[in-house]
C-alpha cells in the first residue's frame, strides 16, 4: 500500500514478517541480505518503489556494495529516486564501515604465515581496480604495528621506489615488513617485474636493517607468496 499521505512507498507498507528493520530484531543483522541491510539505511523509498525494491535496484545497477562504495556522492545522488540526501546517508552508512576495518584489522594480530597477510587484507585488496602496493610493518615478535600504502599504480621499480617502500617502516621503528600487492585481474601469478622488485626490496631491507619476510600477491579469492614460490633470494 502507498503512503497517501507522503506520496511514496515505505517499508512499513510491506508485511511485518519481511519488513527488514523487524527481521533484524528478530533475527540478527547477520540474517539480512545486502538489499536488506542498505534499505534499513535508505527507510523510505519513492512513488514508485518500496525502500527495499530501489536498494535492489542500486545494489543490481553498481554490481554490489563494492561498487556502491566505488562509485562517487554525485553520482550516486543522479540515480533516478535517490537523490542527494539518501546518496549521503549510503556513503556514511559505508565510510562508517571502511573506518570501523581500518581501525580493528591491526589490533594484536600475529603473522605467522602467508595466510594470515591474505586474511587481512584480502576482503579490501581483492576488489581494488588498481595495483597498490602496501607494507605490513610488524615488530619484533611480528605483531602488526600498521599497514600503509606505498604506492598506487602499476607497479614497477619507478612508482615503487625502496625509499618510499621504507619510509614508513623507519619512521615507525619496524623491525620487519612485508609487501603486498594486488592484481586487478584476479590472477596472482608474480610477473617478472614483481620478482625483480622484490630483490630490490630485500636488498634495500638488508642495507636498512628491516628484513623483507614476504612479499605476497593478492587475486581474486587467491594469493600467492614469493617466499614459498622460492622468489626471495
Amino acid at each position: 500500500m502507498k503512503d497517501k499521505d507522503k506520496g511514496r512507498w515505505t517499508l512499513k507498507d510491506l508485511p511485518p514478517e519481511v519488513r527488514p528493520r523487524e527481521r533484524l530484531v528478530r533475527d540478527g543483522e547477520r540474517s539480512l541480505s545486502d538489499a536488506e541491510l542498505l534499505a534499513i539505511i535508505l527507510r523510505t523509498g519513492n512513488q514508485n518503489e518500496t525502500a527495499l525494491e530501489l536498494a535492489q535496484r542500486l545494489l543490481y545497477q553498481f554490481g554490489g556494495l563494492h561498487g556502491l562504495h566505488q562509485c562517487s556522492l554525485s553520482e550516486l545522488a543522479e540515480v533516478k529516486g535517490v537523490g542527494m540526501a539518501k546518496a549521503c546517508q549510503i556513503k556514511a552508512a559505508m565510510e562508517i564501515g571502511r573506518r570501523t576495518f581500518e581501525t580493528g584489522r591491526t589490533e594484536k594480530v600475529t603473522i605467522r604465515s602467508p595466510s594470515d597477510v591474505a586474511r587481512l587484507l584480502m576482503s579490501e585488496m581483492r576488489y581494488l581496480d588498481r595495483e597498490h602496493l602496501r607494507a605490513v610493518l610488524l615488530s619484533t615478535r611480528n605483531t602488526v604495528i600498521d599497514v600503509v600504502t606505498v604506492s598506487v599504480g602499476i607497479l614497477n621499480a619507478s612508482l615503487a621506489h625502496p625509499r618510499e617502500c621504507f619510509k614508513e617502516a623507519i619512521r615507525q621503528s619496524a623491525a620487519a615488513v612485508i609487501f603486498v600487492h594486488n592484481h586487478p585481474s584476479g590472477d596472482p601469478s608474480p610477473s617478472p617485474e614483481d620478482i625483480s622488485l622484490t630483490q630490490q626490496l630485500v636488498d634495500a631491507g638488508k642495507l636498512l636493517g628491516i628484513e623483507v619476510l614476504d612479499h605476497v600477491i593478492i587475486g581474486e579469492g587467491v594469493f600467492v607468496s614469493l617466499k614459498e614460490r622460492g622468489l626471495m633470494l
